[in-house]
């Protein structure tokens, strides 16, 4: 009998959405709902562990972990991408590390969740209702007429992009290897440089994957560049963007807020500056937090495990 865990389960809702009784009789299924900063924790409660399966990149997996867990065979990630997992160590320690199917739909409705909420200051306007405050105290701001740039124009980028377009948005797109032709291909507008697209847009959204040459992207400078009543939406990776430096400009005013679903440390640390400024609209990391989504998650979770039992890996990263 295997023993496998699945971790950061934080609604409880696993075992709900696949046949995971299919396996009873090869696999016992453990859930873990809390998440597990501590890493001696957490390798205590993963040391009988054969199969693990991971929530996109709640929970990393560096070399050192998979040194500490020399039962584990299998490891499962929501998602055929997770730069939480060192897929290096994974090999050298004979650790098969598989995927899941992941929809776009979800982050590309979760980043205009942020866009509207955040343009027409949705949560301060519902909460002086709900407190018998005062009647409007906002003006919103419009997005028809009005400059939508995407750092980054990939599946993503390209689906908050068409959206942008329906609203009457000017849209335009910058990314390192973007090109003319692929911004004619996406219908947008090619910026020349990420300086031009931050200076000339009203909002800014963020759709990049994370890696070496993205890293920090957005620093001091960039958000120097932007608009006093500007806005930046991150859906991708928190690290994208210099948290100090983002937090500095929304302390003083320099733009006129962000809408933020990632965070360099999650879940986020009570007391954290985006849980009180003003100018922030936070969500705790919701963007492929659907039904559907999730139940996509677990039921090619199940199959993986199936395959590899099997001796037929599918979906192998």
């Amino acid at each position: 009998m295997m023993n496998c865990v699945i971790l950061d389960d934080y609604q409880n809702v696993a075992l709900q959405g696949a046949d995971w009784a299919s396996l009873r009789d090869r696999v016992e299924v453990r859930v873990l709902t809390a998440h597990i900063d501590d890493e001696a924790e957490l390798i205590a409660a993963l040391a009988s562990a054969d199969i693990v399966i991971v929530m996109r990149e709640r929970t990393p997996f560096p070399a050192r972990l998979f040194a500490a867990l020399p039962r584990l065979r299998l490891l499962v990630t929501s998602g055929m991408r997770n730069a939480s997992i060192d897929l290096q160590a994974a090999r050298a320690h004979g650790v098969t590390v598989c995927g899941t199917a992941s929809s776009l739909t979800p982050p590309v409705e979760m980043t205009w969740a942020l866009i509207l909420g955040l343009a027409r200051q949705v949560v301060p306007e519902s909460l002086a209702m709900r407190r018998d405050g005062l009647w409007q105290q906002s003006i919103g701001k419009d997005l028809a007429g009005h400059r939508l740039g995407l750092l980054g124009v990939g599946r993503i980028g390209s689906a908050v992009a068409r959206v942008g377009l329906a609203f009457g948005m000017e849209v335009s797109g910058w990314s390192p290897h973007f090109t003319p032709e692929r911004a004619a291909a996406a219908g947008v507008a090619f910026a020349a440089s990420r300086e031009q697209l931050l200076a000339e847009s009203d909002i800014v959204s963020i759709h990049l994957v994370l890696g070496a040459t993205t890293r920090h992207l957005v620093g001091a400078g960039e958000l120097a560049l932007m608009r006093r009543d500007a806005l930046l939406i991150n859906t991708s990776r928190a690290a994208i963007v210099d948290e100090a430096a983002l937090i500095a400009v929304l302390e003083s005013g320099r733009i006129g807020g962000a809408g933020l679903d990632v965070f360099e440390r999650e879940p986020l640390p009570p007391g954290h500056p985006y849980r009180t400024l003003p100018n922030v609209l936070a969500t705790p990391h919701l963007g492929y937090v659907t039904r559907d989504n999730y139940a996509t998650y677990f039921r090619e979770a199940v199959q993986d495990i199936h395959a590899w039992l099997d001796g037929c890996p599918v979906r192998s990263l």
